[in-house]
């Protein structure tokens, strides 16, 4: 019935007492009087206490946190369903049909795959959410953030070809993406369908963490006055309850309730299997679940039971029934899904003369049609609404499902559901009379899809529901909004000589603060930090500029009386992520969104300890190219040797060559702080005024070192990736040095050593991006294989290099395989110097010594490139290495 108030349906208060529950409650509201007018109530308060205290310390303290296996919400409260539901299960089968459809047509003639039994089981989840809570954008609303279950994308495009979006020739091109006329992605990735899908979710875990730290995110925007929404909108999730396994699912959830996060809401299909099996055979993860978030501070809403069980449970007056529903475990429950209903009858019933007699008027049809609540559309929506109107905490609704629903045969809640991609003709008719499909037997062997006539009931109700809620959804709208980013001329304080040694993550943090006062985007500008801002030297931002804290700064830091004291603020601007690289790249991701989410376009500058960026979190540092993110990582503490007293696990010689993979990815290794100051200019310009979906990743090195002045007109060579830093003299033999990094100073040294003992003119380059130069010369090599009658072309390292005569040695800090990315198109080729192996805690002298990239290895180097080339004798070589003090049995660090 229609409550004549607003019920808070979904906070622990509300939750009903299952079955004969409300006599429980009586009874014990019976136990409590009585103690109170035997006891007291200040003994009995304290009896409480203990009593509370024994069930948290008790072995199985998630206990206390589950409540029984029923939902929450019960049948008495539900409110009225506002919809046609006639008409929407209608359009629900035909998006059923039309999921599948795609799906096994795709397989019938090529092997690219699909997944169908995910949308079988969750299209009530979505269709309820779709008709009557998803909200969507329009001009003073950013609309609801919606993070769909990657493998559930078959509907959405099923819906999406309802709605006129997509047509025909899309559905049957689906995973077919090269073929005449386009296709449709495999999941949600807006790199390549950037008018539909927001954001990518398909590697298992990054959606749940992403949807956290966005609707965070949001509140950040609000508490610093950069939006203005006159609704707030909400951030929905859509997970499978085998991907909470994953440890970034659920490793961040106490954020989200410490925040007071009620603008997330969680779904979690809990169709009871994994790709290969059940998630918790011996167990049950509902309950798993409801204690995990119970104990994380959320609110839970358990949709278990469609309707048909109401008047079972109504009419269990022993409590038997929900006992069996608790003995019961997942593996059981599957069980129940593909065996007749007289199995159940007798397995789950028949353990009880009482529950068979509450069973005997329904037949074992009848039983095994016994619907599971995530296929309800009255329970979701009641369990929608309840989580749309819980304040102060964030909602988790738990919705029990069928894997592979309606597949029959073909797959419904088998362990090879997931891996269902193609029907028989049989499993087809059966398909349809269970839905109601008007396909006629002459073409079903086909699967054609099928859309009502626009002027239909069906397609008038659809398209009036998505007008009602603001737009549709999935909906990737990007207006853009230039930002007044600044001029190079802005940092000129940075192009001339340092007056002291300072390492390129401080010329980082100086360039940082320049951007803060920055008049036009300073507001725009978002610090995050690891937990590592004293480390890098960013504590001296947090007295100006504060850190972000929803609930501002309720205690005096200890050291509030130091000028860089710890200050949270309620609009601060940094986030202080804590010691968690996953959260703070959400955030990243979140900020580097910001101009397609909400039509802010927001700066951010994540500076994290290099080592644990792409070698710890790279799935979503690969998932920033798909969500077209915009904005700078900073891989502080960068190289094998510059870190010299951490070692091995910190210790990072290779994150340049994991950002090398991501093809929007623009890695750089920057030695001076002017060449920061030109990369990061020019990176605000294409990502801010040209709109460039690109990211940069700018290596940062603690050594401190003075700071070159720049040189004239090497702008260009800056940001395309090469450029000669300091020629050497006119006379003596020709050599080439590329440095980069920190390591840059073992180039220049090198240069000083090799004219003045061995009469070798050296000139050192700045090597700022192979990444950049390698990309651009397979741009070119790629043109010219394809245009063999056109006049060739030559890239830019080949036209700046082509007048050059000598070897060419590159020293790194980095993995030999980062310089060798150009190797091909370096005249005479490359030598390598670089950082091979494990590190090593040492100091860096030492290091770069046993790696072979100091001053006297790189001399070396050089001379066995020049005498390679016969332009020196070998003894020469033999001699320097003598001179030099190398030892030539030094043991190499060890490589596989």
């Amino acid at each position: 019935m229609k409550s004549s108030k607003k019920e808070n349906y979904g906070s622990r208060e509300a939750a009903p007492d299952s079955g004969n529950g409300g006599k429980l409650s009586e009874s014990f509201r019976s136990v409590f009087e009585l103690a109170i007018e035997n006891q007291g109530a200040e003994r009995t308060a304290r009896l409480l206490e203990k009593l509370a205290h024994e069930l948290r310390t008790a072995p199985r303290p998630a206990g206390v946190l589950t409540t029984p296996y029923v939902n929450t919400i019960p049948a008495e409260l539900q409110p009225d369903y506002p919809g046609d539901r006639p008409v929407e299960r209608r359009l629900k089968s035909i998006m059923r049909w039309n999921a599948m459809a795609m799906v096994v047509k795709a397989n019938s003639t090529t092997n690219v795959g699909g997944h169908i039994a995910s949308f079988a089981s969750s299209a009530t989840l979505y269709e309820v959410a779709q008709n009557h809570f998803f909200r969507g954008r329009t001009e003073d609303f950013p609309g609801d953030q919606v993070y769909f279950q990657g493998h559930a994308a078959p509907g959405m495009y099923a819906r999406a070809y309802m709605e006129g979006r997509l047509d025909e020739a899309h559905l049957k091109n689906f995973r077919q993406e090269l073929a005449d006329g386009g296709g449709l992605s495999s999941y949600p990735h807006p790199y390549l369908m950037p008018e539909f899908w927001q954001f990518p979710t398909v590697s298992m875990g990054l959606g749940p963490i992403m949807s956290l730290y966005q609707a965070r995110f949001n509140r950040y925007l609000q508490a610093r006055g950069l939006t203005h929404w006159k609704q707030e909108p909400k951030v929905w999730a859509f997970l499978g309850d085998g991907e909470s396994d994953e440890p970034e699912a659920l490793g961040a959830i106490t954020l989200a309730a410490r925040e007071n996060l009620d603008n997330l809401i969680w779904v979690v299909n809990c169709n009871l299997q994994r790709l290969d099996g059940p998630v918790r055979g011996n167990g049950k993860i509902i309950q798993e679940l409801e204690g995990l978030f119970r104990g994380a501070g959320w609110n839970v809403i358990k949709v278990i039971w469609g309707g048909d069980w109401d008047d079972l449970l109504r009419r269990d007056e022993s409590g038997l029934l929900v006992k069996r529903m608790e003995e019961c475990v997942d593996g059981d429950y599957q069980k129940y899904v593909v065996e007749p209903g007289s199995y159940t009858r007798k397995h789950f019933f028949g353990q009880h003369p009482e529950l068979l007699e509450l069973v005997n008027h329904l037949t074992d049809e009848q039983i095994s049609k016994l619907l599971r609540g995530g296929h309800d559309v009255r329970k979701m929506y009641a369990a929608y609404k309840a989580a749309m109107e819980h304040p102060g905490q964030p909602t988790v609704v738990l919705a029990k499902t069928v894997k592979g629903y309606g597949l029959g045969e073909a797959g419904e809640g088998k362990n090879i559901s997931h891996q269902q991609k193609k029907m028989n003709e049989k499993e087809l008719r059966e398909f349809r009379k269970r839905f109601n499909i008007p396909i006629t037997d002459d073409v079903i062997a086909d699967t054609p899809f099928f859309r009502p006539a626009p002027d239909s009931v069906e397609t008038k109700y659809l398209l009036a529901r998505r007008q009602e809620l603001g737009g549709f959804v999935p909906a990737r709208i990007v207006k853009p909004a230039v930002l007044e980013v600044p001029k190079l001329e802005a940092f000129a304080e940075f192009f001339g000589a340092g007056k002291t040694e300072i390492s390129t993550t401080t010329a980082f943090v100086n360039i940082l603060r320049t951007l803060l006062r920055h008049k036009a985007i300073g507001r725009n500008i978002v610090p995050i930090i690891p937990d590592e801002a004293r480390t890098f030297g960013m504590d001296a931002l947090f007295k100006d500029y504060g850190i972000y804290s929803h609930k501002g700064q309720l205690y005096e830091p200890v050291d509030n009386k130091s000028l860089l004291y710890y200050r949270e603020t309620k609009d601060g601007q940094i986030l202080e992520e804590g010691i968690s690289e996953s959260g703070a790249m959400s955030s990243f991701l979140a900020a580097a969104t910001s101009y397609a989410s909400h039509g802010v376009p927001m700066i951010p500058f994540y500076a994290y300890y290099s080592m644990f960026g792409p070698q710890r979190v790279g799935d979503l540092f690969w998932l920033a190219g798909d969500i077209r993110a915009r904005g700078f990582l900073l891989g502080a503490t960068s190289g094998r040797t510059s870190l010299n007293g951490e070692g091995l696990q910190h210790q990072d010689g290779h994150s340049l060559l994991h950002a090398s993979t991501i093809p929007t990815c623009l890695p750089y290794d920057p030695a001076f702080g002017f060449e920061l100051a030109v990369i990061i200019a020019d990176g605000l310009r294409r990502m801010f005024v040209e709109h460039e979906d690109i990211f940069y990743y700018l290596a940062l090195y603690n050594e401190s070192y003075a700071m070159q002045p720049m040189p004239e007109g090497v702008e260009e060579g800056i940001v395309k990736g090469l450029y000669k830093f300091k020629p050497g003299p006119e006379a003596g033999v020709k050599a080439h040095i590329f440095g980069s990094g920190a390591i840059m100073q073992s180039a220049l040294k090198a240069q000083m050593i090799l004219v003045e003992k061995y009469g070798v003119s050296a000139d050192v380059w700045s090597a700022t991006s192979y990444k950049l130069l390698r990309s651009d010369a397979i741009r070119c090599q790629r043109w010219n294989m394809l245009h063999p009658a056109e006049p060739a072309q030559k890239s830019y390292l080949e036209n700046v290099l082509a007048r050059e005569s000598g070897p060419f040695v590159a020293v790194s800090d980095n993995l030999r395989t980062v310089p060798d990315q150009i190797a091909p198109w370096v005249p005479g080729g490359l030598l390598t110097l670089g950082t091979e192996g494990f590190g090593r805690s040492d100091t860096r002298a030492r290091l770069r010594r046993f790696f072979g990239v100091d001053a006297e290895s790189t001399v070396i180097g050089t001379l066995h490139a020049l005498a390679q080339k016969n332009l020196i004798s070998r003894d020469v070589v033999a001699q320097a290495i003598k001179d030099l003090g190398v030892d030539p049995e030094l043991v190499p660090p060890q490589i596989v």
